[in-house]
Order: C-alpha cells, then sequence, then structure tokens
C-alpha cells in the first residue's frame, strides 16, 4: 500500500510538472497583447524619435523610454546595477570631395566607386600597386586560398562579391547558391587585412551582392561607426571600398584583360592571383570624433539556476535622417526595427506576468543594442564584453524585422544545419500548424548580416528571425531603408502574434528544461563553443 501511495504521489507530482509547462506554453500566445506593441512600435518610430540614429537626440529618447519600459514591467537590470552597456564609437567621415585614380583614369566617388576607413588616423593615403585576388578567400577547408603564391603587402586588392558557390550551379561547392560568410563583404575586408593588403575594391554586381548599387553609395558616402582596439584600429586595411561593374570594366580593359573571362577563371580551382600592371591612388581626408552609444538590456532571473541566460534581442537603431530627391527625410525603421524592439518589450511583459505563479528556472535576458545598421557594432561589443560568461548564455534569439501583416502558414530559417535551434523552431511552428521554409534568398547571406552574428562568433547558439519583405514584397524595392518604413494602422498584426508566440514558446522550454543546444554544421562557432567547455 505504501508502494502504491508513493508511486502516485510521484505520478501526480509528474503530471503535475508537465502540465505546469504546458500552461505556460499555451498561454504565452494568449498573453499577447498586440496594443502594447502597436503603442511601442507607433512611438519608437515616430517622427519625434528622429529615426533613432546612434549618438543623436533620437538615440537619447530611444534609450530612456526602453529604460522606462522594463522597469514598468519590473525586469531587473542585466549590467550590475545598471539598464545600460556603454558602447564607445568612433564616429569616421571622410571628406566626399575626393576622387580614385587607377589604370590611368579617374573614377567619381560616389557614382564609380565608394571608400572609407575604420582605422582611427586623420589622413589615409594610398599609391600603390593593384593586384586582382579573385573572390579573396582563403578557406582550407575547402581546399581554396586565393592568396596563395602572391605578396599583397602594403598593396590594393580587387575582389569579386559572394563566393564562388554563387554562380557554379554545384550545391556542394563552398553552400552552392547560398552565401558562405567567405562571401561577406566584412569577411574580404578581414582576410585581406591578414595578408598586408592597405586598400581593398570589392566588385559589385547586385545579384551576387542581394542589393543595388544605391544601398552601397548610400553607405559608403556617410559617416562610418566603429569600435576601437588597442592599436586605433590600424591592423585593418586602410580603405574599405566597393567598385561599380562598370568601372571595374574598364580596369581589366586597360590592363588587356575582359572582366567577365577574368570572372570566370577566379571560379575555378586552382586560379592564381592577376598583377595588373596599374596603381591606385586615393586620399581620405577624416573627422574622427570619439563618443558612447549604449546598449539596453534587462532580465528576470531564474529561479533555480540564475546564472544560465536565455537571451532575446533586437537592435533599437534605423538610419536616423537622409535625403531623399533631394529633401531631408526622417527613416523612422517602424518595420526595420522598431518592430523587433516592441516584440521585445511584449514578451518581456508576458514572462514577467507569467513568472509571478509559474517562475521560469533560468534566467531571461531581453535587450535592445546599438549601431546594428552600422556593422552590428552594439552586439559586437555585448558579445566581446557579456555581462556573464559568453558560455554561460544558453542561446541568443534575434528579431529584425516582424511580418506586420497576416499570418502565414510557414516560417522561415535564415541557413541550414547550423544548430539544434533550428529543431526548436520546427518543433514549436509544427504545433502552430506551420512548417519551415528555406530563406527564399539565399545569396544574400542574411545569417551573416544581423546582430545574432556577433554572439555566433563567440560561440553562443544564435538563431535569427526576420521577416522583411517575404510577405509584403514592394517592402524591399519601396520601404527598406526609406522613408517609406513608417508605422500603418492597417497593419493587421496576424504575424506578429503568431511569431511571437513561437518565440515565446521556444523561450519557455530553454529556459526550463535545462538543454544546451549545439551547433551541428562544422563551424568556427562549434569549435569556439567547444573550447568554451560547453
Amino acid at each position: 500500500m505504501v508502494r502504491k501511495l508513493i508511486a502516485s504521489a510521484v505520478l501526480l507530482t509528474s503530471t503535475m510538472a508537465v502540465n505546469a509547462a504546458d500552461n505556460k506554453l499555451s498561454h504565452i500566445g494568449q498573453s499577447l497583447n498586440l496594443d502594447n506593441f502597436r503603442k511601442d512600435v507607433k512611438t519608437l518610430a515616430s517622427d519625434e524619435f528622429e529615426g533613432r540614429a546612434p549618438l543623436s537626440k533620437g538615440e537619447d529618447k530611444t534609450i530612456d523610454y526602453l529604460v522606462s519600459q522594463f522597469k514598468e514591467i519590473g525586469l531587473e537590470p542585466a549590467f550590475g546595477e545598471s539598464y545600460i552597456q556603454k558602447v564607445p564609437l568612433a564616429r569616421i567621415l571622410a571628406d566626399q570631395d575626393f576622387s580614385l585614380q587607377m589604370g590611368g583614369m579617374t573614377f567619381e566617388n560616389g557614382s564609380e566607386f565608394v571608400a572609407r576607413t575604420q582605422r582611427i588616423s586623420e589622413t589615409i593615403k594610398i599609391d600603390n600597386d593593384v593586384v586582382f585576388v579573385g573572390y579573396g578567400i582563403n578557406a582550407p577547408e575547402n581546399n581554396w586560398n586565393d592568396y596563395e603564391g602572391v605578396d599583397v603587402e602594403g598593396k590594393t586588392v580587387i575582389v569579386l562579391v559572394n563566393d564562388p558557390g554563387f554562380s557554379s550551379g554545384k550545391p556542394d561547392f563552398f553552400t552552392g547558391n547560398a552565401m558562405t560568410y567567405y562571401g561577406r563583404w566584412t569577411y574580404k575586408y578581414e582576410e585581406a587585412a591578414r595578408q598586408g593588403a592597405e586598400a581593398v575594391f570589392i566588385v559589385h554586381e547586385t545579384m551576387p551582392a542581394g542589393y543595388g548599387w544605391g544601398v552601397v553609395q548610400a553607405g559608403g558616402t556617410t559617416a562610418k561607426f566603429t569600435l576601437v582596439d588597442n592599436n586605433n584600429n590600424q591592423s585593418q586595411v586602410g580603405v574599405m571600398g566597393w567598385m561599380h561593374l562598370r568601372a571595374a570594366q574598364k580596369v581589366f580593359e586597360a590592363a588587356g584583360m575582359n572582366y567577365r573571362e577574368m570572372k570566370k577563371a577566379a571560379g575555378q580551382r586552382g586560379f592564381e592571383a592577376v598583377d595588373l600592371n596599374q596603381t591606385a591612388q586615393l586620399t581620405l581626408d577624416n573627422t574622427i570624433e570619439h563618443k558612447e552609444s549604449r546598449n539596453v538590456a534587462a532580465i528576470l532571473p531564474g529561479s533555480e539556476s540564475p546564472d544560465e541566460w536565455v537571451a532575446l534581442h533586437a537592435h533599437w537603431d534605423a538610419l536616423g535622417k537622409g535625403m531623399e530627391n533631394g529633401k531631408e527625410v526622417v527613416l523612422n525603421g517602424a518595420v526595420d526595427n522598431a518592430s523587433g524592439t516592441a516584440g521585445v518589450l511584449e514578451l518581456a511583459r508576458v514572462f514577467k506576468e507569467q513568472a509571478k505563479e509559474n517562475p521560469y528556472k533560468r534566467t531571461m535576458m531581453f535587450g535592445a543594442f546599438t549601431a546594428e545598421e552600422t556593422g552590428l557594432i552594439g552586439a559586437k561589443h555585448f558579445a566581446q564584453n557579456p555581462p556573464i560568461p559568453a558560455k554561460d548564455i544558453v542561446a541568443f534569439l534575434n528579431i529584425d524585422g516582424m511580418n506586420v501583416n497576416d499570418a502565414t502558414d510557414y516560417t522561415l530559417q535564415y541557413g541550414d544545419n547550423v544548430s539544434e535551434l533550428e529543431d526548436y523552431v520546427e518543433e514549436v511552428a509544427k504545433s502552430q500548424g506551420r512548417t519551415v521554409k528555406p530563406d527564399p534568398r539565399p545569396q544574400n547571406g542574411l545569417f551573416f548580416r544581423s546582430d545574432h552574428f556577433a554572439a555566433a562568433r563567440e560561440g553562443i547558439p544564435s538563431y535569427l528571425f526576420m521577416s522583411l519583405g517575404d510577405t509584403d514584397p514592394q517592402f524591399i524595392a519601396n520601404r527598406y531603408h526609406k522613408s517609406g518604413d513608417d508605422y500603418f494602422e492597417s497593419w493587421t498584426l496576424g504575424g506578429v502574434k503568431q511569431d511571437l508566440d513561437l518565440i515565446g514558446q521556444i523561450m519557455a522550454k530553454l529556459a526550463d528544461n535545462g538543454d544546451w543546444p549545439q551547433w551541428t554544421g562544422d563551424s568556427d562557432f562549434k569549435d569556439a563553443r567547444k573550447a568554451s567547455g560547453r
């Protein structure tokens, strides 16, 4: 009889635990208040916030709003006694009255090339030889090294955008049409610096880049922010440039070569870098300011494992003010990314209320970081200076643009066989009656272009939730990074509700089940996590 009573008690306790867990999951979607979401987006994306540019009055308003919301919700500060993590930045703006001389020709800034630097130097001057190094990739695991047998120390290199897999038609060559990190412009500058090059010009082509020249021109001719290392970034390349396709064709023609033929050759194994027998001359006169921006984050402490964190994040910044058709406009960034920031706030409210009766075992972090639009800078600073050891962050979930329209029968996945977080997404999506669809634009390399990537590089399993145009085909063409990215009362928010429910259920599972998701595919991320002891 005693054994039966004990067995019954154990079964009852187990059943109660399962029911409590199911209760938490089922009530996330039911507890979402879309009126709160609307209010947050309308506020953050209003003209009063001036486009939320880092180091602007719009930043001050944004930070004040986020901190006040976290306090009102009742969350604790994530950074000791503060909700704020200071992010030291340098703002670098080159005098735009300069040109590039190459191959006996003069190219116009903005229309034919763009160039900037991250070195903390008032003047950057190049006068050196030019070498074409194909895709500018050194990938031992792919038996590929464009720099093999060539000395580019102190020289200018011209490289192709994306990676050799893009136009190969072979899904097992690199990763076929899906961009690898070797295809990202950030990698190409990093590798060129490791090889000792002084300047890099990436040849722009719209399809393999994933965006038109206008995006390059807008980003390359305005002030940029950068973190600053102990050597004032002197180990980075002096000139980070892009070259319009037409300009590149002229350069190759002046060297007695055909650009298309050289591009085709560069996509084949055994390609050898080519000296173009030309020189490049360019001078950047820079104005440099040192300032501090801010990350914001709050926590809901765990009841049993408070030193293990499940992180949810969105970048709070947009692009501030810009020019369209000769007029100054405010780039409010309602979808990108006031929507993501509002999503973080609303899930924070839901979980805080839930935890009053059913606390979570692990700590949940709710964050919003600065300067994503200028190079994932706030996220890099957080990942390199986390409030707890990076190995104790269970997962980093990132929202970068939400589906503000009707609900869908799918969710998008960026990357494939990246981490076990993909299994969580598939399981919860299935429970919602949805499928997981692959990224429809894999050539854009979106996995490498948002804040979670900074966490991934430190080994933290990370996942991107993004909806930028898949439910509104006109968004990318007409509103993305433009003044048209405003809040609209006509938003139905069906997608917001289902996606916040999806993200919330994943957070809830990770906060209670004791799991440590792992990287699955071979990568530097996997190596970093393994080195941390996880």
